[in-house]
């Protein structure tokens, strides 16, 4: 992650259902975050941070991940399958 891009505080936030196809989620912490049945498709994740968050059922499909860290807290290129 570049110095002057800042990263995103959604630790915890609550995104359950949530129609997030193709946002931009880049260097967003999202650690504890509840994204239970949200639609991620096509979400960029590039650098975000998923620690302990909660994908129960949410829609991954084609979703960007690079340097991501997944909810077991290790970091990915290619995807996570929860």
């Amino acid at each position: 992650m570049a110095d002057s891009e800042p990263r995103r505080d959604l630790r915890c936030a609550d995104f359950a259902g949530a129609e997030l196809r193709g946002e931009d989620l880049r260097s967003a912490d999202l650690r504890g975050a509840d994204l239970t049945e949200a639609d991620l498709r096509g979400a960029e994740m590039t650098g975000a941070n998923l620690t302990e968050a909660d994908l129960r059922g949410a829609d991954l499909q084609s979703a960007i991940w690079s340097d991501t860290t997944c909810p077991d807290g290790t970091v990915t290129s290619t995807g996570w399958s929860p």
